[in-house]
């Protein structure tokens, strides 16, 4: 049977059980696969050991090389260190200050007693009977007295110097005056208290150099 050629076409229905496949335009194109370069490549696997080589070395991880802070330890203040003396050159300062001390009470009785016909006051504790004996004693004993005395103030108090200044000084101004309340004779007084000013002077001044070159600084207890 022919369609007149001014007709549209019919739609052509297929027959039950017939399935017509779409046109090959009318199928959606293929997902597209990425180029091999864009892959990454497999995870290296390390080779297996040789036998009795030894085995390669693994780095720690990150947290095994991070020390760990030590706790905060409480600490123990230390005491300063103390004042000291080096004994042995010290008290060898203290003989030679005795020394010199005996001396200038030699040279004050040659000066007064021998050149200036002065007789020296003295008093005379030790029983020497002689005023060359007398001074030259109690200059030696007395330096050895101040050496002592300044022993202990350096291991007891703060200021050692200060406080051995102030004493020598008021011991040596006492010393100097202490004759005229033996005699009334002026001129022997002041001639003694002069061999007195000159000896406390001189054991003041030479025990505080021993003490410059013998102080030191010991741990404390």
């Amino acid at each position: 049977m022919s369609v007149p050629p001014d007709q549209p076409p019919t739609t052509r229905i297929p027959a039950a059980g017939r399935f017509d496949p779409p046109p090959a335009d009318a199928v959606p194109p293929a997902a597209a696969v990425p180029p091999a370069a864009a892959v990454p490549p497999a995870a290296a696997v390390p080779p297996a050991p040789q036998p009795g080589s030894a085995p390669p070395a693994v780095a720690p991880p990150a947290w095994a090389t991070t020390p760990a802070p030590n706790p905060a330890l409480p600490t123990v203040p230390s005491a300063p260190p103390r004042a000291g003396l080096a004994a042995g050159p010290y008290w060898g300062g203290v003989v030679a200050t005795a020394v010199v001390a005996a001396l200038i009470g030699l040279a004050g009785v040659v000066i007064f007693e021998s050149i200036l016909d002065i007789k020296l006051t003295y008093q005379d504790p030790f029983d020497t009977d002689s005023a060359t004996a007398a001074y030259m004693v109690g200059g030696a004993v007395a330096a050895v007295v101040a050496g002592g005395l300044l022993h202990l103030l350096v291991i007891s108090t703060p200021r050692p110097r200060a406080f051995f200044g102030w004493i020598m000084g008021l011991t040596t101004l006492v010393a100097a005056l202490l004759p005229l309340t033996w005699t009334d004779d002026t001129d022997r007084a002041l001639s003694a208290g002069a061999v007195n000013l000159v000896m406390g002077i001189a054991i003041w001044s030479l025990l505080s150099g021993v003490l410059s070159r013998t102080a030191r600084l010991v741990p404390a207890l």
